[in-house]
Formats: structure tokens, C-alpha cells, sequence
């Protein structure tokens, strides 16, 4: 008889939607042959305050999964029947959290299930959640610079029209392009003189970026579960706007992975997996001249793929789950 493993899911019930993948995904592992038992704490639960506020001892209180379980606009089935877990129960820790998550968090959380398998490996997500960290794969990129002064973005943009990107933004928060002596950020637009004027020493560093021409023609999200390829979306940016993020506006459509991503991939999968990063999404733009360029890695509770299964009409949130407890298996000492 196989072995049957507990697992905890940390949340935040307060910002998801029907489009949240945690909810397929649950369900999905609830059913796994290696599934004995889900509980789900919830950062949106005053209950759990101290928890995520990184107060040592603190106690947890999480929901149990059941198979009704399901998004409701009133949390319901995070925020009914609570009861107190102890933190030795479980052999699996999964990170549903939103970004950005602080480095202290992260090292609570490793410091906290020391012997337990995280997904992902909370010192894994901090090294790369930097958008810094695409310098390691700059040869698939367009042209980048880390910008540490206001004369590094001046020396920059003298080249070509840029985007500058906060270090540790997501979901195309804080974006801003550069084209000769505009500058828009959203939907305002203001003058390079301006800009620079305005922005302070605490804005920086940034990541620089050329801004690709082809932006329109969108921007992939590729979803990757233990070294494997499971699908990807396209996601295209609102009438007028040059942003492709959902979260922004942006509406996401099926496509395929291109040879030269599976190229990306092969060189991105040996340098997350020796950081303990089972799940990730890659990101890529249109360069320049016609190829698809790597654009972000996500570490951080990777979305979109039961869309993608959904719109292709394959299993793959259950490969998915299949694939995290493979990883598991693979770096657990208790099977």
C-alpha cells in the first residue's frame, strides 16, 4: 500500500477570483493516490496574524480541504471551521502567496519546516525573484542594464526607447517607458526632464530594458512543473496600451512554445531546479527581429495553467500535480 503524505497550502484568500488556480489545483490534489489529508491557512484570517507577521510559536489555523472545495466571493471555504494545526503534521508546505513575499518571510517559513519539502524553496524564490536574476540569462534577452543612478537611465535611453522595470515589481506594476523626451507611466504621460527630477535614491536600482517594437504581438506565459513543459498563453495588451499583464488589462489567449523557448527552458531548468523552484512560469516578448526573447522568470505562485488545460482540452492541472509529487518523492527522506 503506497504511502500517503499531509500536505499545507499558504494563501491569501483576500485577493483571489474564479481565475485563481488554487482552487482546480486542490481539488485535483485532494484526489492523488499520495494525498492523505490538505489544510489551508489563509494570511487573510485575523486568526493568523501573528503567523505571517513571523512571530516564533505562533499558531496556525487552517481549513481542511474537501472535495466541494471551491472560490467563494465571501472566503468561505477559507474562512469557516478553522481549527488549530501544529506544524509537525505536514510533509509538504506549498506557497500560494501573492508577490511581493520579503525575504524575511521567506526565511521565517524555511527556518519554521526546516525538514520539510517547499514549493517553492523559499530561498529559491527570493534569489529569484529579483528581475535582476535575467542577467543570468542574458543571451536570450534584449538588450538590459542595471540601472543604479539617474545617469545610468540617462546613458541608457541615448540608445534606444526603454522600459525601466522595478527589481522586485510584478503583474506590470511600476512600468515605465522611455522614448526620446516622453516618458509614460499607465496612462500618464510627462517629460523625461520631469521624471528624472522626480525620481529619488530609494527608487533604485531598476532594470533597464530595450522596448521591443513587437510588443503588441504579445506576451507568452509559459508554465513549467518539475523540469516539464506543460503549455503556455498568450497574453495580449487593452486596445492603446503597450502593457500586456492580465492584471492590467491584458486578455490571455492560447498559443504554443516556440523551438528557441524549449532552448530558453533547457538552459533556465538546471539553474532553478538546484534552487528547489519545482513550479515557474517563463515569460517572452517579440524581439526586434521576429524571435520570441525571455522576458521574466516567476517563481511565485505560478497561474494560468487550468485556463490553458481548459482552452486545450487536456488533463494537464493533473499532470501538474502528478509532477509536484514526483519532485517531492525525489528530494523527500521519508519516502
Amino acid at each position: 500500500m503506497k504511502k500517503k503524505y499531509n500536505v499545507l497550502v499558504l494563501t491569501d484568500h483576500t485577493n483571489h477570483s474564479e481565475e485563481n488556480s488554487l482552487y482546480p489545483f486542490m481539488r485535483v490534489m485532494l484526489g492523488h493516490s499520495l494525498t492523505q489529508k490538505i489544510d489551508i491557512a489563509s494570511r487573510g484570517n485575523k486568526e493568523n496574524i501573528s503567523f505571517f507577521n513571523k512571530k516564533p510559536l505562533s499558531k496556525l489555523f487552517v481549513n481542511q480541504v474537501k472535495e466541494d472545495f471551491q472560490f467563494t466571493k465571501n472566503g468561505y471555504y477559507l474562512t469557516k471551521n478553522l481549527k488549530e494545526a501544529s506544524y509537525s503534521n505536514y510533509d509538504l508546505i506549498w506557497l500560494r502567496l501573492p508577490p511581493p513575499l520579503s525575504k524575511s518571510f521567506l526565511y521565517f517559513i524555511e527556518n519554521t519546516f526546516k525538514e520539510t519539502i517547499i514549493i517553492n524553496n523559499p530561498k529559491g524564490i527570493y534569489e529569484t525573484g529579483s528581475k535582476a536574476f535575467l542577467m543570468n540569462f542574458e543571451k536570450f534577452c534584449p538588450p538590459m542594464k542595471i540601472c543604479l543612478s539617474k545617469e545610468d537611465i540617462i546613458t541608457f535611453k541615448k540608445k534606444f526607447p526603454i522600459v525601466l522595470k522595478p527589481l522586485k515589481g510584478y503583474g506590470g506594476r511600476g512600468i515605465v517607458k522611455i522614448e526620446n523626451d516622453e516618458v509614460l507611466i499607465g496612462n500618464d504621460q510627462l517629460s523625461f526632464r520631469n521624471y528624472i527630477s522626480r525620481l529619488e535614491i530609494k527608487d533604485l536600482p531598476l532594470l533597464g530594458v530595450k522596448y521591443l517594437k513587437n510588443v503588441a504581438e504579445g506576451d507568452k506565459r509559459i508554465v513549467v512543473v518539475n523540469g516539464k513543459v506543460l503549455g503556455a498563453s498568450l497574453r495580449l495588451p487593452p486596445k492603446n496600451s503597450w502593457v500586456c499583464n492580465v492584471a492590467m488589462g491584458g486578455t490571455s489567449h492560447i498559443t504554443k512554445v516556440e523551438k528557441n523557448e524549449y532552448q530558453m527552458i533547457e538552459q533556465i531548468n538546471p539553474i532553478l531546479g538546484k534552487m528547489g523552484i519545482a513550479m515557474y512560469g517563463v515569460d517572452t516578448l517579440v524581439g526586434d527581429k521576429g524571435e520570441r526573447v525571455l522576458s521574466e522568470i516567476n517563481t511565485t505562485s505560478v497561474g494560468g495553467l487550468p485556463q490553458i488545460a481548459s482552452l486545450k482540452k487536456l488533463p494537464l492541472v493533473e499532470e501538474a500535480i502528478d509532477l509536484i509529487w514526483r519532485y517531492f518523492l525525489k528530494h523527500s527522506k521519508l519516502q
